[in-house]
């Protein structure tokens, strides 16, 4: 009876201290869901005050841009990723058409509907860039109707793409009919001294177009006007390098160039997370 007794006794203080350790283990619970429940709530209420004092927060954000250069257009797409509170870092896909200063359309004056042509003109030349480089936030919105002031600086390879530009002209063959020649040696005289017909269209030249690989290097300021945070809207007003492995063709009698420099102007669109 008394060794009965003994374990009685000590089962029930031993089940009395388990129920005790997990009454404690359930209000320690509770105690750090609610404090990372105050924590949560802390942060998205100072995100939204910087919100609402016109401070840039973000994660990521996703741009694309409409780009009007001094020698041409082009668009492109850019990703960043914010590291600090001022800092970002982007990676961007550029496409762009160069065009030379002396391209000058014409029209055939037999034959005013068909299309316009660029004399001398014997290249078509694009730009496809890839770049890395950061965004560094000089100056916040200070409100929601401000405007954060960004320097943009980035760099990389660039791929131009040389494609040949056709023109219409009589076929010597059949006076009543019309061939497709590009600039050559041998169609030299028919190319510049024509009669030239007329453009031959943007659907010539693509399944022959020739690589030339160079690198790039662009500096650039950024106004985002955006009313909220999520939402990119602004302008960009800067300069590019370019400098290819070989000189480019663009016009005839014309010095060929291997390096380009040029400013744009892009116009912004995007959204942040």
């Amino acid at each position: 009876m008394k060794k009965l007794f003994f374990f009685l006794i000590i089962s029930a203080i031993a089940i009395s201290s388990s129920a005790q350790d997990s009454t404690q283990s359930r209000s320690s619970h509770r105690q750090t869901k609610t404090e990372q429940r105050d924590a949560k709530r802390q942060k998205i209420n100072a995100l939204i005050k910087q919100s609402e004092e016109g401070v840039l927060i973000y994660s990521k954000q996703s741009i694309f841009g409409i780009q009007f250069r001094t020698n041409g257009y082009g668009a492109f797409y850019e990703l960043g990723k914010m590291k600090t509170n001022r800092k970002t870092n982007i990676y961007r896909l550029d496409i762009t058409e160069i065009k030379s200063a002396k391209e000058d359309k014409l029209q055939n004056i037999n034959n005013i509907f068909g299309n316009s042509f660029v004399y001398g003109k014997i290249n078509n030349f694009y730009q496809v860039t890839i770049g890395f480089g950061q965004q560094y936030i000089l100056g916040q919105k200070g409100n929601k109707n401000g405007v954060a002031v960004s320097a943009i600086y980035n760099g990389g390879v660039v791929i131009g793409l040389l494609r040949p530009y056709y023109i219409d002209v009589p076929d010597p063959n059949n006076s009543n009919a019309t061939i497709s020649i590009k600039y050559s040696k041998q169609d030299s005289i028919s190319f510049v001294n024509g009669p030239i017909i007329g453009g031959a269209g943007l659907g010539k030249g693509w399944g022959e177009m020739k690589m030339k690989p160079g690198v790039f290097a662009k500096a650039a300021l950024r106004f985002d006007y955006g009313r909220f945070n999520e939402v990119v809207s602004g302008i960009e007003a800067g300069v590019s390098i370019e400098a290819y492995t070989s000189k480019i063709p663009i016009m005839l009698m014309q010095k060929d160039k291997q390096l380009f420099f040029q400013g744009y102007i892009s116009i912004l669109f995007g959204r942040r997370k």
